[in-house]
């Protein structure tokens, strides 16, 4: 008993992994961050064609704003994607047969079509039905088994962020949704975690966390337009 006592005590807990000073404590190619050993802390450490992420070498996203896919397209977690619906086009803009078709930017009417108005920066028909004053919510998308917000949503969460700030009296349902990989109970988790990673950005940005209410849906609401749209978390006037 004698001895295994000493072993025990002189072992200690092994699961820890040791601390790091430099680099060279660190084994190649790993690198000293913060006295950890990680995979990178600048892009340059990384292989070509990925770049330096949360100390870890991830693919490089194809892209980060709409402008930058090719026309009628949109960005989605960090690809460029055939559109779904028309939120996912802009303020004002329309989802045909997977494309985008954007109405032009505007300062002042004039520079809009005869039956256009410039109205927030954009020509809209003046025809055009009326709404009730509820501005559309843009859904976010995820990459594969990630809760992590890609730089191609913020604009996205940037404008639920206007919109919700604006609209007074009015709560908001972050609906989360995974793709059919895994289990029922970790899409349940994973969902939750996308649509309280999405519900902490708006908190951020200044929404109110009081008029947001996440909801869970797992796998059980498919898109029925393939996994890359089944990742997301829709957002949902209550």
């Amino acid at each position: 008993m004698l001895f295994a006592f000493a072993f025990t005590t002189s072992c200690g807990d092994t699961s820890k992994k040791p601390g790091c000073k430099v680099d060279k404590d660190c084994k190649s190619p790993q690198v000293c961050a913060a006295n950890k050993c990680v995979e990178c802390t600048t892009d340059d450490q990384c292989a070509k064609g990925k770049h330096c992420s949360a100390n870890a070498c991830v693919v490089k996203a194809q892209c980060e704003h709409d402008d930058q896919c090719a026309a009628g397209q949109v960005c989605q977690a960090g690809a460029c994607k055939a559109c779904a619906a028309d939120a996912e086009c802009g303020p004002g803009g329309t989802c045909q047969a997977g494309a985008c078709q954007r109405p032009k930017k505007c300062a002042t009417d004039s520079q809009c079509a005869d039956d256009e108005d410039c109205k927030d920066g954009v020509c809209h028909k003046a025809s055009a039905p009326i709404t009730d004053g509820v501005c559309p919510l843009s859904t976010v998308y995820f990459t594969y088994d990630s809760a992590g917000i890609e730089a191609s949503e913020r604009d996205r969460l940037d404008a639920n962020n206007t919109c919700i700030t604006k609209t007074k009296g009015k709560a908001v349902f972050l609906v989360g949704h995974t793709d059919t990989s895994g289990t029922e109970e970790y899409n349940i988790a994973l969902s939750e975690r996308r649509a309280q990673a999405a519900a902490d950005y708006l908190a951020r940005l200044g929404t109110d966390p009081a008029r947001l209410q996440v909801v869970p849906k797992g796998e059980t609401e498919p898109s029925g337009l393939g996994d890359d749209k089944d990742r997301r978390v829709e957002f949902q006037w209550h």
